[in-house]
């Protein structure tokens, strides 16, 4: 009878770690709502009046709000017919990120610091539009990472790598993938990564996006050809189970405006 007593008992206490863990496990890898916002524009003019409110007005407020590390960044190759500017913004929760996207019920409120972007006339508009791209991040890497770069500012590369799967399970494998050995690689290679994210909201599904940092484009170039001949990577690219999981891939060579967090 004692025996079937410590054999409950035990019982009880092993179930009781399992949920523990897992609870504990759980509020460790609960991370961040990723805000991938895109102004996109024409004219210089309209560059002007974005900055000056993304400067002076935008981040300034989400700093106040105790919202940080946000990057404000423009492509290398500037789209004369499609210019863009990247504002990427971390969330501890859906909850802080509905009211900032609420803009039917709630316009930009009037400020001395935001009077030409907010009370902008139909016809002086200061962007063509809005696109905005919502992440999850993965659970290897759930927070934003800020960058440890020691070279000169001005010649930092910032790639932004999109990859699109055929189907959600391909997706689901891709992820994966960064979750079983990728992300690692990156880490002890030097890679400086800001954010891994899969895409929860956007025009092109299913879909992953992350961002990664060198020194220059030399570190950059270095780095690719390391982790192109790294043995670990080559593993992962000769397993099964993640064959054709990317079915279109995009890079875009990202700068930091001089207001940026990064």
């Amino acid at each position: 009878m004692s025996i079937l007593k410590n054999i409950a008992l035990t019982s009880v206490f092993i179930a009781t770690s399992i949920a523990f863990n897992c609870s504990s496990f759980a509020q460790i890898i609960k991370g961040d709502y990723y805000q991938l916002k895109i102004y996109h524009y024409k004219t210089l003019q309209q560059e002007s009046m974005l900055d000056a409110y993304l400067q002076k007005s935008y981040v300034p407020a989400l700093h106040k709000k105790g919202i940080k590390n946000i990057g404000v960044f423009k492509p290398v190759e500037t789209d004369t017919a499609d210019r863009k500017i990247y504002v990427l913004t971390p969330y501890a929760s859906w909850k802080d990120a509905e009211p900032e996207n609420v803009s039917a019920g709630k316009p930009v409120e009037l400020t001395a610091d935001n009077k030409d972007y907010a009370s902008a006339v139909y016809n002086s508009a200061p962007y063509s539009r809005i696109e905005t791209i919502w992440l999850s991040p993965f659970i290897t890497r759930p927070h934003l990472m800020m960058p440890k770069l020691t070279g000169d500012r001005a010649k930092r590369v910032y790639e932004l790598r999109s990859y699109e799967s055929p189907t959600e399970a391909y997706h689901y494998s891709k992820v994966k993938m960064f979750n079983s050995g990728e992300t690692d690689i990156f880490q002890r290679l030097g890679f400086n990564p800001v954010f891994y994210g899969s895409v929860i909201a956007g025009s092109r599904m299913p879909n992953l996006m992350y961002l990664t940092t060198f020194n220059d484009k030399q570190s950059r170039e270095e780095h690719w050809k390391a982790f192109d001949a790294d043995a670990q990577w080559k593993g992962l690219t000769g397993d099964a189970q993640y064959k054709n999981n990317v079915s279109k891939g995009d890079i875009i060579f990202l700068y930091p405006t001089a207001y940026s967090d990064y």
